[in-house]
């Protein structure tokens, strides 16, 4: 009779401990899936953050490098309607394609053209990580909705009360490309 109770308590122990590995095994894909959802709202709202500051950003650049070459062609202009030599214009001119010069110089490949080209690869990256993303995020809910409708699993999710998990959609208005006005 001893060893039919020892049988019996092994028994129970084992399929305890099968309970607990099933639990445990459903808390982590549970949590791995919260994760990567996190890792999805992460790059969306850098993206959300970053395209706006990029946009300015070249923006400003452009309208900053418009405004010193509309300058310089307007004081060069001025300058030669006039027929006495104005030092105060020359002066005037001189020190903006000064300024120019300085900041070509410092920065010889600082032109609007590369901020634009910047910004395209800023917004590919960023796309990309958000695909990758939202690639990850389904496969760990495959994974973890797998487990969930697997034998012995089901009986283990059902009782603790696990949920199947929702794969990423993208909303159909949501499905055009983000334009970007400069």
């Amino acid at each position: 009779m001893n060893i039919l109770i020892y049988i019996v308590l092994i028994i129970v122990l084992i399929i305890n401990l099968n309970i607990f590995a099933k639990y445990n095994s459903l808390v982590k894909l549970y949590n791995e899936t919260k994760k990567e959802k996190s890792s999805i709202d992460i790059y969306s709202n850098k993206r959300f953050d970053l395209i706006p500051n990029l946009v300015e950003c070249i923006k400003s650049y452009s309208k900053y490098e418009k405004e010193t070459l509309e300058n310089i062609v307007s004081l060069r202009n001025d300058y030669k309607k006039e027929d006495n030599i104005n030092i105060k214009k020359l002066e005037k001119m001189n020190n903006e394609l000064n300024k120019y010069l300085a900041v070509v110089e410092a920065y010889p490949d600082l032109k609007a053209n590369t901020q634009y080209l910047k910004l395209h690869d800023e917004l590919t990256t960023i796309e990309n990580e958000l695909e990758r993303a939202r690639h990850k995020y389904n496969d760990v809910v495959t994974n973890y909705n797998i487990v969930i409708e697997s034998v012995p699993s089901n009986i283990v999710a059902a009782i603790f009360g696990f949920k199947k998990a929702e794969l990423f959609k993208v909303e159909e208005n949501k499905k055009e490309n983000i334009k970007v006005k400069l």
